[in-house]
């Protein structure tokens, strides 16, 4: 007996990477390098250690739902700050929800938003394809129709929400949007969206920006949604209308296994979401809440990782020059390069070089005419130091060059 849904999804693609290499050994003798997942390896701050030991009392305590004042008076404050919003938009008290981490959120965002109908029939959930693959679990779990919109190098890498049809928008009831983007790197300019919460108000759905990058980036810092909804300024008392934004502290701070995150936008959605949250979330323990505090309210430990991820794109393009359509992504911390077959060249890396990547079709679906978005791609990582950097490069160009 089991939730028959489950049966709709694949697996997991770091657990579909596994059966792809599952009988292939590596070369002896080299070093294995694991660009495979997106793990920071930069060093996370030091200073959050002694925080964790100053509160080492409050294990013993369970957690306020929505965890202290001061955490969420700090994560207002960066935001305010980061995006530069009006003073008053942000309110810590309606418009925060501290979560375990985005995945948890970007999850429940679904349970949150679908509801049995919408306009009359099934609802849809919106989502770029390629996609993080939580979106396409949630849209499944919460019973909605998945709709995909190509987000390949003919869109510039993002959805094209214009291009839908007003019928299809009038049965969403929530469209994801990543940026910076997972796969590719791909930012999205305020005009789009702008264009964005401008649709889902009209059509009456939730916009999810899923920005947990948002501060990994190769030149200006991106804009994010409430950027969009504080320049839109519709003259509505609720001025993130329809809107959720998703933040984490794991490749910001290279903290990912603290799962310390935070949702903010449209108050009745959070509170909503806190209510959801009270039967299935996991809330965080008051140290590392305390921790997460400490970690929004310092930027210099993010310059000093943000500089260390330009070097190393820097390093990508010198090496690559180009080969397998290297560029520099607007952010986030993966090479999306078209080698032609993501899983033989996933294969050979392996086999050959001792290098793991991950084949992009594991982060895409077969769209309407057959193909696979990410069927040509890998995604490699640059999550390690330089030097390792520099090895992993030179041993994928000289493995899989023409």
């Amino acid at each position: 007996m089991h939730n028959n849904i489950l049966d709709q999804l694949t697996d997991y693609p770091f657990d579909r990477l596994r059966a792809l290499l599952r009988n292939v050994e590596p070369p002896a003798g080299r070093p294995q390098i694991h660009m495979q997942i997106g793990e920071p390896n930069h060093p996370a701050p030091d200073f959050i250690g002694p925080v964790l030991v100053e509160n080492m009392a409050d294990w013993g305590c369970y957690p306020p739902p929505n965890g202290p004042d001061t955490l969420r008076a700090a994560i207002a404050e960066w935001l305010a700050k980061r995006y530069d919003l009006p003073a008053g938009m942000i309110d810590p008290a309606r418009n925060i929800a501290v979560v375990s981490g985005t995945r948890e959120a970007l999850f429940m965002a679904a349970l949150l938003t679908v509801p049995e109908q919408k306009a009359g029939a099934k609802p849809i959930v919106l989502m770029p394809n390629p996609f993080y693959q939580v979106y396409v679990g949630a849209a499944a779990m919460a019973r909605a129709e998945t709709v995909l919109l190509p987000a390949g190098p003919e869109t510039g890498f993002q959805p094209d929400f214009a291009s839908v049809d007003p019928a299809i928008l009038e049965r969403t009831a929530l469209a994801y949007l990543n940026s910076p983007a997972n796969p590719q790197g791909s930012i999205a300019d305020l005009t789009m969206l702008e264009a964005a919460v401008e649709l889902a108000r009209r059509y009456d759905f939730v916009l999810a920006v899923d920005e947990c990058y948002s501060e990994i980036y190769t030149a200006d810092p991106p804009p994010g949604g409430l950027s969009a909804c504080a320049k839109i300024a519709d003259g509505s008392a609720e001025m993130c209308r329809n809107v959720l934004v998703f933040h984490s502290l794991s490749k910001r701070s290279n903290v990912p296994g603290l799962r310390s995150g935070f949702v903010a936008g449209d108050a009745h959605l959070i509170a909503l979401l806190l209510r959801l949250r009270q039967y299935g979330g996991a809330q965080l323990p008051l140290p590392v809440m305390n921790a997460s505090e400490a970690l929004w309210r310092d930027e210099t430990h993010v310059e000093q990782s943000r500089t260390l991820y330009r070097e190393k794109f820097d390093l990508a393009l010198e090496i690559l020059d180009g080969v397998f359509g290297a560029t520099r992504p607007g952010g986030a911390f993966y090479l999306w390069l078209d080698v032609g077959d993501g899983e033989t060249a996933a294969e050979r890396l392996w086999r050959e070089a001792g290098v793991r990547v991950l084949p992009g079709e594991y982060l895409a679906q077969t769209d309407a005419s057959g193909s696979n978005p990410g069927r040509s791609y890998i995604r490699a990582a640059l999550v390690h130091d330089i030097e390792t950097t520099r090895d992993a490069l030179n041993r994928i160009r000289e493995t899989l060059e023409p």
